[in-house]
């Protein structure tokens, strides 16, 4: 009966994992799919790569945290209880989806760990305060550092990234050896390179962070309950992440690669770098970190940045003075742009809704409290 539950509670876990391939290659890799950098094919793979190392490494300390040190007695993980709390995160997913809000695996993964933890008494109040303080700061860091970025150094790196795409591949592949070698093609730019090669990193960085953060969310529970070594649970969850990047992945790379044109290639750059680079740090530090909740302030304080950015000189003179809106972040004529490069006269939209908005935090705030209330009730009313 045990060896039937554990393969069971594998399956849950696996499917957390797949979901959570399909839902993160489409913001890590879009861009640089939606730029012909790379085919879709190489990005699951590179997302894979990836994820598997980020989860290996660091991952490791996030899966400690939820397994073993939010609740003080790690008995509540049974087989049972963790395939019950499996299925909350995945339910909490699915509610996302359904709504088109991007849920946070993690808040909603906590959420439903610490509605076991307090059924059973057993919920450490010390580090369960430490993750929320985190989840507080973080954002504030992400919108802060943003905001100095858009303001005083935006219009610099831009003119770095800015791309325009030459015509053909970017590479091609001489087959006259023993081995397929690529080379650069003739018409492609050293710029041109610069800009792909800046576009694909930040997608492996994204994908990195999301293996130190979000692997345990699929493997905690089962790691915590002692029926599934760590490195076992890592392997099962980085394969699964994979099968989900070649798989329901296809869709959001087409999504993310032409749908979210309101978003600058500079700009993608900056956010992702930023978000990226605080999850990455919170993972070393084992606190399971939201990518999205992150992302989104760090693109209101780049917004915020480059709408009360100093007017120039050459502002003063033309007697024209600095949009005072988010909307400045989206700052870019209506026809196609070359990679990156952008006006500074005209503006493309509203990238900051206050609407959407409101129902982004919502969610976001309701779906961990969702897995949190149905969680205790679960197990307090039926302990597992």
């Amino acid at each position: 009966m045990t060896s039937v539950l554990l393969v069971a509670g594998v399956l849950v876990a696996m499917f957390v994992a797949y979901n959570i391939g399909g839902s993160t290659t489409g913001p890590a890799f879009g861009p640089a799919v939606g730029a012909d950098a790379i085919s879709k094919p190489v990005a699951a793979a590179l997302m894979g790569v990836f994820f598997f190392v980020g989860a290996w490494t660091l991952g490791r300390n996030v899966v400690t945290k939820l397994g073993s040190e939010l609740v003080v007695d790690t008995g509540v993980f049974t087989l049972e209880s963790s395939i019950a709390v499996l299925f909350f995160i995945g339910v909490a997913l699915l509610v996302g989806n359904v709504f088109g809000v991007p849920a946070s695996t993690s808040m909603t993964a906590v959420g439903a760990i610490a509605g076991l933890g307090l059924a059973g008494g057993v919920l450490d109040l010390a580090v369960m305060g430490q993750i929320v303080v985190w989840w507080v700061v973080s954002p504030i860091i992400g919108f802060w550092v943003s905001l100095v970025i858009g303001r005083y150094f935006y219009a610099r790196l831009n003119g770095m990234v800015a791309m325009e795409r030459s015509t053909g591949p970017l590479f091609d592949v001489d087959r006259s050896g023993f081995l397929p070698v690529p080379r650069v093609h003739r018409t492609t730019n050293r710029r041109e390179l610069f800009g792909t090669a800046t576009v694909v990193a930040i997608g492996c960085l994204m994908a990195f962070s999301s293996g130190t953060s979000n692997i345990a969310n699929a493997v905690a529970p089962l790691v915590g309950s002692g029926e599934l070594a760590m490195n076992p649970a890592i392997v099962f969850g980085g394969i699964a992440v994979t099968v989900g990047a070649f798989t329901i992945a296809r869709r959001t790379l087409e999504t993310m690669g032409s749908d979210i044109t309101e978003l600058p290639l500079t700009a993608a750059i900056v956010v992702a770098s930023v978000s990226s680079t605080l999850v990455v740090f919170l993972s070393a530090l084992g606190i399971p970190a939201s990518f999205v909740i992150i992302a989104t302030m760090s693109i209101v304080g780049l917004g915020w940045g480059r709408a009360t950015r100093t007017v120039t000189l050459g502002d003063a003179v033309r007697g024209r003075s600095p949009d005072v809106s988010v909307n400045a972040l989206t700052a870019e004529t209506r026809e196609v742009q070359p990679m990156g490069e952008e006006e500074e006269d005209l503006i493309a939209g509203d990238l900051f809704d206050p609407g959407t908005t409101g129902r982004v935090i919502f969610f976001w705030m309701l779906t961990p409290s969702l897995s949190a209330v149905a969680s205790f009730l679960l197990f307090a009313l039926a302990p597992v």
